[in-house]
């Protein structure tokens, strides 16, 4: 294996794990935002900014790039 390889590796499923995790946990989220104060500017705050940063920012954070850059392949 190359240098780093596994080191990229490890890096990368663990930063998909901690997005899964997210994911749930902000799932919560809206369903308690939903339940106890139903209001569509708390539910819109909610699932479309707050969701959607984290996604970014943890997506360029483990890929290395922005969601829609296109994957950078090694020149062999």
């Amino acid at each position: 294996m190359p240098e780093g390889v596994a080191y990229k590796t490890y890096r990368r499923q663990l930063g998909r794990s901690i997005i899964l995790g997210l994911e749930f946990l902000i799932a919560g989220d809206i369903i308690r935002t939903v339940v106890v104060a139903g209001t569509i500017e708390n539910v819109t705050v909610l699932i479309i900014l707050i969701r959607s940063f984290l996604s970014v920012a943890l997506h360029l954070e483990v890929e290395g790039r922005w969601p829609w850059q296109t994957e950078k392949h090694d020149a062999k």
